[in-house]
């Protein structure tokens, strides 16, 4: 649902962090994946939203809810999360991909649709929640936030980067500011030891991640 979305889940010994929470307003897949785990939902700490396209905020207040974790997310996203404003809109005339158009189209006419959430914390470049570090990456949207894990060599970079149908710096039809965009992968490649970079649409790259941020980094737009 929402176009391969993914979700990550951190566990550093000390709680589980969530990076996002996919497009379904009942988290069942998440819950199944902590269940897996060996872990329970009382093991989840924090919940941290990249940006607050419904693809990525959708289980977030059931989560919350059942887990009494702190929700945490950049201050411009945070009238989205709580329901006080929609999500801006974006063209309708289809971008690339047209694979991803179904999205496009949603958020193009604001179906929205997710149960609003109260975030209790906002967040901005240098904060650190869990095992990460926050790094601002506006482009996508205003308040694009990414996660550097340092001690796993893995960036979390929410749709700054797919991977799905193809890798590129982000999907043109959905991108607010595709420059802006751009030049926020040119600051993540700066992360020059980064190995994995988790992806909100698409497969993880498990491997050599810092040289895909290389090359993605000169992306025309």
């Amino acid at each position: 649902m929402g176009g391969h979305v993914h979700a990550f889940l951190l566990d550093d010994g000390n709680g589980i962090t969530l990076i996002d929470a996919l497009y379904d307003t009942e988290p069942h897949r998440i819950l199944d994946e902590i269940k897996a785990m060996g872990r329970q939902v009382s093991d989840l700490k924090n919940i941290i939203a990249t940006h607050a396209h419904r693809s990525h905020i959708g289980g977030m207040a059931e989560l919350k809810s059942q887990s009494n974790a702190r929700v945490y997310a950049h201050e411009w996203e945070i009238g989205i999360v709580e329901g006080q404003r929609k999500a801006t809109r974006c063209s309708i005339w289809p971008k690339p991909p047209l694979a991803a158009y179904y999205t496009q189209f949603g958020l193009a006419l604001g179906f929205d649709g997710h149960k609003p959430c109260l975030v209790d914390q906002s967040l901005k470049e240098a904060d650190h929640i869990g095992p990460l570090t926050i790094v601002a990456t506006p482009g996508h949207t205003p308040g694009c936030l990414s996660f550097y894990w340092p001690e796993k060599k893995a960036l979390f970079v929410g749709d700054v980067i797919v991977t799905w149908p193809y890798v590129e710096a982000g999907w043109p039809g959905l991108t607010m500011d595709m420059k802006q965009n751009v030049q926020s992968v040119g600051k993540l490649s700066d992360f020059g030891d980064v190995e994995i970079v988790g992806v909100g649409h698409g497969e993880p790259i498990a491997e050599g991640g810092i040289e895909v941020l290389k090359k993605l980094r000169e992306q025309k737009v």
